[in-house]
């Protein structure tokens, strides 16, 4: 509605933008759908049907977003990377030592999970060509140099014991690709077990005693 005294929208300039927002919000549906059932069956056994399934759609309106399943699953990965960079920039940013934002982090990505659904698999993009493969990599590479940065403030800090830290990213990289490919999808399981378990079996032996 507008102001007193100001003139109203032409009916054209209003719709474009109303259907741009119920486009994204349909683009992003479809994400989340094709995800969680990417994770759930692999990449070669889902296929567009299942995920237009899943929303009530047909075919046809996925093809409408999205060319065929590997520029869909493309666009998962780069989602999935976005939801997690966000993450890392947010706890960056928060400050603190090392081992503290290694717990924020872990907690801000669970959270994330229940709030937005899984996150696409990113242990495995061989089902991308070189150039989305490339891109994928190249992503998770710079994501990886900040978590092994939290890591070396730490050691610096003396909240972290003494470690390699490209190793053990490697190793925590690993426990958040199932963390948030299966907690959305398992029953009964919070993120407050979950949290106590990673405390207990990854934090405290990183911790300096």
């Amino acid at each position: 509605m507008s102001r007193v005294g100001e003139p109203l929208a032409p009916a054209d300039e209003v719709r474009p933008l109303a259907q741009t927002q119920k486009s994204l919000r349909k683009r992003e549906a479809i994400l989340r759908a094709a995800i969680e059932i990417i994770n759930a069956k692999g990449f070669a056994a889902a296929t567009m049907t299942d995920i237009a399934a899943a929303l009530d759609l047909r075919d046809a309106a996925l093809y409408y977003y999205f060319p065929n399943k590997q520029a869909l699953a493309f666009a998962g990965h780069h989602q999935s990377l976005d939801r997690f960079e966000a993450i890392l920039l947010a706890v960056d940013a928060g400050g603190g030592k090392g081992l503290c934002k290694l717990r924020r982090l872990f907690r801000a990505v669970l959270d994330d999970a229940v709030d937005n659904g899984p996150q696409l698999y990113f242990g495995d993009n061989s089902y991308l060509d070189d150039g989305q493969r490339q891109a994928i990599e190249t992503r998770t590479a710079d994501l990886r140099q900040t978590l092994e940065r939290f890591l070396e403030e730490g050691v610096a800090d003396g909240t972290i014991a003494p470690c390699e830290p490209p190793l053990v990213v490697q190793l925590l990289v690993g426990m958040l690709i199932w963390l948030v490919k299966w907690t959305p999808q398992t029953p009964g399981l919070t993120n407050e077990r979950l949290l106590e378990a990673i405390e207990a079996m990854a934090l405290r032996g990183l911790a300096r005693v």
